[in-house]
């Protein structure tokens, strides 16, 4: 008569059993293995001391008690983009010797950890004195990261010879060809799969990660902006280079011109 089904009538709520002897082994097992144990081994070391549960049951103790395991990293997982497929020549062609040749630029994009986000760096290098002459950070990947880059350029950009990147697609934008165009800049590409085309500007990045992103948490977009800025003055002027005789790239371009 009221439409009630069964189940209601004569459901009871069960009672949720926490056993306490097993978190706090789950704990003790985590902080012996110096915190580095993920589910498996401590599943593992339970069965050791006659424990047999799920490892899905490890996991939620692990989440319960914030249990992260030191191998439990982000990974960045790259954009899946074109290949810039266009008919141009490496025209650098690997001579990256400083103080040879002056206003060729080499440039490349990598990520930063923001937040829980992916963020990107992109930097403009003079082979010539190993000098950052622009920079930008943004949320995304692409074309407008790379032209406000060229916007910090201090020097005018009609002085600048050579722009030498790989071929991601980021660099193959009508916008930055008509830039390239109106300055009158050659472009060159490195050769497709090939990072050693372009091992500059990657060693310089892994410069950037060593001494400036790693261990180091940027809540916010404009945290990363003011923290690159700051460092690209520093690596600029301070910083001294092996290649460039243990000078600052900037002393270094100094005393050349003096």
């Amino acid at each position: 008569m009221l439409k009630t089904s069964r189940s209601l009538v004569y459901y009871k709520p069960s009672v949720k059993w926490i056993d306490s002897r097993l978190e706090n082994l789950v704990i003790s097992i985590f902080d012996k293995s110096r915190k580095n144990y993920g589910a498996r081994k401590i599943d593992q070391e339970l069965q050791n001391h006659s424990y047999k549960i799920s490892r899905k049951r490890i996991r939620k103790i692990m989440v319960k008690y914030g249990l992260v395991s030191s191998y439990t990293i982000k990974n960045y997982k790259p954009y899946k983009s074109k290949c810039n497929d266009e008919n141009i020549s490496n025209v650098i062609d690997r001579n990256f010797k400083p103080g040879l040749t002056q206003n060729v630029i080499v440039s490349d994009l990598t990520y930063v950890k923001v937040g829980v986000n992916w963020n990107y760096i992109c930097i403009l290098l003079d082979i010539f004195n190993r000098e950052i002459i622009g920079f930008s950070a943004g949320t995304k990947k692409n074309a407008k990261l790379v032209k406000r880059a060229f916007a910090t350029v201090e020097s005018p950009l009609c002085d600048l010879k050579i722009f030498h990147t790989d071929r991601g697609s980021e660099f193959k934008n009508s916008s930055i060809d008509e830039m390239l165009k109106t300055f009158e800049i050659e472009r060159s590409l490195s050769k497709k799969g090939n990072p050693y085309d372009n091992s500059v500007a990657e060693a310089t990045f892994k410069i950037i990660k060593t001494e400036m992103v790693m261990g180091k948490k940027f809540k916010s977009i404009d945290e990363l902006k003011l923290n690159l800025f700051d460092y690209v003055n520093w690596f600029n002027n301070h910083r001294i280079h092996g290649s460039l005789g243990y000078l600052s790239p900037i002393e270094y371009k100094t005393r050349l011109s003096e």
